[in-house]
């Protein structure tokens, strides 16, 4: 478990310090998913230092690519429904304008 200390002001500009314990409940889901990502990575690697058809290496770049958007929608979801449901309850609004920041990161 992670934790991570936030400070933020509420609506009535009081200053309130506070740790959030971060306890995902992907995270063995998650990291076997980056595990098989990483093998298959690999993988592609070699094919194009073997001179492997470049259709096939885009093809397998493809997979390697849906595999990591996969993650990256698994640690989302994981994070809204623990996180952010946390930080919302504080009224965390800097863990919520992060989250945004992330995903417009992570959406590119």
């Amino acid at each position: 478990m992670n934790e991570h200390t936030h400070t933020h002001v509420d609506e009535n500009g009081n200053v309130h310090t506070h740790t959030h314990h971060h306890s995902h409940e992907q995270t063995k889901a998650v990291l076997n998913r980056l595990s098989r990502a990483q093998g298959h990575l690999d993988a592609v690697r070699k094919m194009v230092e073997r001179g492997e058809d470049c259709s096939q290496v885009l093809v397998q770049l493809s997979a390697v690519i849906s595999a990591l958007n996969g993650t990256g929608r698994a640690i989302l979801k994981d994070h809204i429904s623990h996180c952010i449901v946390d930080a919302v309850e504080a009224g965390d609004q800097e863990a919520i304008q992060s989250l945004n920041d992330a995903i417009d990161r992570f959406m590119r």
